[in-house]
C-alpha cells in the first residue's frame, strides 16, 4: 500500500509536487486503511492529502542537505537491486 513513500529530499532535478502528493497519498490511506474513502468521508481524505502534501513541500525544501544530490536513476538501481536480494531473479 505504501509504495509511492519514497525518500524525497535532495533529489536532482528537485522533486516534483506530484511527487509529493503521491507520497501524502499513500501516506492518507495507509494511516486510514482504506483505498477510496466514503462519500462522507471523501472531502476529509483529500483535505488530509491536501495538508499532508503542503507540509512535506516545505520540509524538503527547508531542510540543509550537505551529501550530494541523488538521481532517480540511481535510486531506481539501488531498489532493484534490493529487490533482486530479496526475492531473486524473475522466472522465466
Amino acid at each position: 500500500m505504501c509504495r509511492n513513500i519514497r525518500v524525497l529530499l535532495n533529489f536532482e532535478p528537485p522533486t516534483t509536487d506530484d511527487e509529493v502528493r503521491a507520497a501524502s497519498l499513500q501516506y492518507v490511506r495507509k494511516v486510514t486503511g482504506t483505498r477510496t474513502p466514503s462519500q462522507s468521508n471523501r472531502a476529509l481524505f483529500e483535505r488530509a492529502i491536501d495538508e499532508i502534501a503542503h507540509i512535506t513541500r516545505h520540509l524538503v525544501d527547508a531542510m540543509e542537505v550537505h551529501a550530494p544530490p541523488r538521481t532517480r536513476e540511481a535510486e531506481l538501481a539501488r531498489a532493484r537491486a534490493r529487490n533482486l536480494k530479496r526475492f531473486g531473479p524473475k522466472p522465466s
